[in-house]
């Protein structure tokens, strides 16, 4: 896979093509225009000395919620009302739930940034996703990793509340960097791994792309149907990966996770 990062130069933000742990930077800050092959490479540089971007300034961020078996029993436990019934049904159903996350990256952070938790929340996981990366007819061009912070407490309460479960300051993280699959149809390893203040571990787990329920073009078709997402929008695929009932991110952790090709998306909680 072509890997795309975007980082911080002296010149301002500009995206690369990685080779090894080297960056070629490129003479724009347009993911798309590179991964279409435009621009010129300005210099190289060690990606290690380099602070890396959200690789995409995502105008929209979407997701789709409940496309694996185990997303759905998670939001069946916690359900706390007669509605839990709708997520069996949408899981089932041939129309996926879809949502906005974010609009302009005001709630999402890259590489390194602070996740945060609604401070009304008592139950606050996060959502370790593949992240599909739209291009001009709407179709993907690119993955990258997402992070769908999530307040399960507050969405367990009604499936109303679920905008306020999902949106709000630091909710979403994307990165490290774009890749460009070589067989769209492939699965994706997704690992998570969880530590506290020390380095100690709380968490860790792994799920696969192939036990989702729909397919990842499937739910690209449907985001874009009849709505005008903005090229270089984001749209998450839902997790497969969910902590135990007894944890909760608090100030301090640090959450980690893996997709093979892609990177590592590395992201410490802060308090407000």
């Amino acid at each position: 896979m072509i890997r795309y990062v975007r980082a911080l130069t002296d010149a301002g933000p500009r995206v690369g093509r990685v080779d090894g742990e080297t960056i070629e930077l490129l003479d724009h800050d347009d993911p798309l225009a590179a991964i279409r092959g435009e621009g010129a490479v300005q210099q190289s540089a060690p990606l290690a000395a380099l602070t890396l971007l959200a690789p995409v300034e995502a105008p929209e961020v979407w997701c789709a919620g409940v496309t694996y078996e185990r997303s759905r029993d998670a939001r069946l436990d916690e359900a706390e009302t007669d509605a839990r019934d709708v997520y069996a049904l949408v899981y089932e159903a041939d129309r996926p739930e879809l949502f906005m996350k974010d609009a302009a990256m005001r709630r999402t952070v890259g590489p390194g940034g602070a996740i945060r938790v609604r401070s009304d929340s008592r139950w606050t996981v996060p959502e370790p996703e593949l992240g599909l990366v739209l291009g001009d007819a709407g179709a993907p061009v690119a993955v990258t990793i997402g992070n769908d912070v999530s307040s399960r407490d507050i969405e367990g309460a009604n499936p109303l509340y679920i905008p306020q479960a999902k949106i709000f300051a630091g909710a979403c993280a994307l990165g490290p960097a774009l890749a460009v699959p070589d067989d769209w149809d492939a699965p994706f390893t997704i690992r998570m791994r969880i530590t506290d203040s020390e380095g100690a571990q709380l968490f860790a787990g792994a799920t696969s792309t192939a036990k989702m329920r729909r397919t990842p073009h499937e739910l690209a078709g449907w985001v874009v149907r009849d709505n005008p997402i903005p090229p270089g929008s984001v749209l998450l695929t839902g997790t497969g990966l969910v902590p135990p009932d007894d944890y909760t991110l608090e100030a301090g952790h640090v959450v980690e996770i893996e997709i093979d090709g892609i990177g590592v998306l590395t992201n410490p909680v802060a308090s407000w």
